[in-house]
């Protein structure tokens, strides 16, 4: 198999105009190409006048040498690589039940390797099933009422569930783990797409009936999974975990533990704490949710191109250095979505952001946040949640009760004055906003790098600082505040057999960066059930959240 990549067309190309561009390209006669697949498609939009679409191809040719050696000056044909997935190892017999705690991406796409390899893994989830989950956080944007073991952060599905569902990174992968999640993902019920388009996502919707599906190939698999099966402790005897004790004080042993939590599970934080469980703190961000009317970024990027249904909601990514040094950029941008209410504590307003698979309705959506370092909160390694406690805390006391959230209009925001009412641009976040003064609510040296950098976003974007535009904050759980480390083992450095994973261990950021861990980390898990060392070199290819 060939691949063909940089083949450029026009955005309203016909369907046979793709063969035939590779049949020219190629001076390949009709009758020797026998098979071609899209292995990718994105666009091109620097120009919006003139976008097109940007294709990477895989080819069976009648005789690939000869191809080969015909259009030898052409750098982008050659080989196709080898994409397919091939496991490091089966269960031997009466192989110990690995536990896995959490059902987030990280924990599901662990669990379904290692059950897939035949571990039978036991899950662990603190919160509730998929659909209940769903209910209990409608509870919350509708009514005000929060469900603490069951809402955006906790249970089935993970933080991601209530996203965009996007499903790129900017993570290494060298041995094709993504290609891997996808595929699992299209099994579940994701629209096929998503194997070849170049920025894929899924909506809140599809993910909810996918996850299930993934929970059902478990079972099928010999896998296990519990709710409301709260960890509170750890069993560790001679620094190696000996199982876990669940709330109650029911104990299960276990030798192997992947520890995939996600970045909201505070108390697992304090515990792993009290028991001696290496971490460190690390960056993260703090900031707010910026909404736009959708058609205002289209044309912005699309210029005539508006609205085309070929290239969907448009979106962007944009990053600014503040002149007191402060990082500022996009985060989790939403296209036609809504502003949703992600707190899993009481008293605390935490926003995120969500669309669904249609991507239609009437706002975009984006955080706009500013890099938070462990010098910005000393102290011991809890330190970083206190952080974010604090101005979750004084958001929701300006949003005035009911986990309403502090808003703002943009224009008011730049000229450092509280907005008294919104404007045209209607916030879409629920329970519903307080106008007010969004400085009440953040550091003054976060506020003082927003007000810099939305001048200048507005530069690449038109329109960007138009002065209805709303302002919803707090946001603060971009990633965890702390590092649970591990080696090139995959294992805590001071705790054999816990191998900590994913968004809350602080080695992922978002679903697909979070998924590929979770495969990484049941690899190193079946390497040590079956007696073998983690090759050399195994850890490389993080899947940590690169800022922006």
């Amino acid at each position: 198999m060939l691949r063909l990549t940089e083949l450029r067309l026009p955005l309203d190309h016909p369907p046979e105009a793709l063969r035939d561009a590779v049949l020219r390209r190629l001076t390949l006669p009709d009758n020797e190409l026998r098979t071609l697949v899209v292995f990718r498609r994105g666009y091109d939009a620097r120009k919006p006048h003139a976008i097109v679409f940007v294709y990477t191809l895989d080819l069976v040719v009648a005789n690939e040498a000869r191809v080969l050696a015909r259009n030898a000056a052409d750098r982008n044909l050659g080989p196709a690589p080898d994409t397919t997935y091939k496991f490091v190892a089966q269960a031997p017999p009466a192989a110990p039940r690995p536990i896995v705690i959490g059902t987030g991406p990280c924990g599901f796409m662990a669990a379904l390797t290692l059950a897939q390899m035949g571990f039978r893994p036991l899950v662990l989830e603190r919160g509730t099933i998929i659909r209940q989950r769903t209910k209990d956080t409608w509870g919350l944007w509708r009514r005000g009422v929060l469900a603490p073991e069951s809402n955006v952060q906790f249970g089935e599905g993970g933080a991601g569930t209530f996203s965009d569902g996007k499903l790129y990174s900017g993570i290494k992968d060298p041995r094709h783990y993504a290609r891997k999640l996808l595929a699992e993902f299209v099994k579940a019920g994701a629209p096929e797409e998503i194997m070849y388009v170049s920025k894929p996502h899924i909506g809140t919707f599809r993910l909810v009936t996918m996850v299930e599906s993934i929970r059902a190939e478990i079972e099928r698999l010999g896998g296990e999974y519990r709710f409301g099966a709260k960890v509170t402790d750890l069993l560790i005897e001679g620094g190696a975990i000996r199982g876990v004790e669940l709330e109650g004080g029911e104990q299960i042993e276990a030798t192997q533990v992947v520890l995939a939590v996600g970045h909201s599970a505070r108390d697992t934080f304090e515990m792993l704490a009290r028991r001696g469980v290496f971490m460190e703190p690390k960056p993260f961000s703090i900031g707010v949710r910026i909404e736009h009317p959708q058609g205002v970024i289209d044309r912005a990027r699309f210029g005539p191109n508006a609205g085309n249904k070929l290239l969907g909601a448009a979106d962007y990514k944009l990053v600014h250095h503040a002149a007191n040094g402060r990082s500022v950029y996009s985060f989790c941008m939403c296209p036609g979505g809504t502003v949703v209410a992600a707190t899993s504590e009481e008293g605390r307003v935490v926003t995120n952001g969500m669309s669904q698979y249609s991507r239609n309705e009437r706002n975009a959506n984006a955080g706009i946040v500013v890099g938070v370092t462990p010098e910005d909160y000393p102290g011991d390694v809890l330190a970083g949640v206190a952080f974010q406690r604090k101005w979750e805390s004084l958001a929701f006391q300006a949003g005035g009760g009911g986990y309403r959230a502090p808003a703002q209009r943009v224009e008011d925001f730049l000229a450092a004055r509280a907005s008294t009412a919104m404007g045209d641009v209607t916030p879409s976040y629920k329970p519903g906003v307080t106008p007010t003064d969004m400085a009440r609510c953040l550091p003054d040296w976060a506020v003082e790098a927003m007000r810099e950098a939305l001048p200048a976003f507005a530069r690449q974007v038109p329109g960007f600082t138009m002065p209805d535009a709303v302002l919803t904050g707090v946001e603060t759980r971009t990633s965890s505040p702390l590092r649970v480390k591990r080696g090139e083992d995959f294992m805590s450095l001071n705790t054999s057999g816990l191998y900590p994973a994913g968004e809350g261990a602080g080695y992922a950021g978002g679903i697909l960066s979070a998924g590929v861990d979770g495969i990484r980390v049941a690899e190193a898990v079946a390497f040590h059930a079956t007696g073998q060392e983690v090759p050399k070199g195994w850890a490389r290819g993080s899947a940590e959240l690169v800022y922006g």
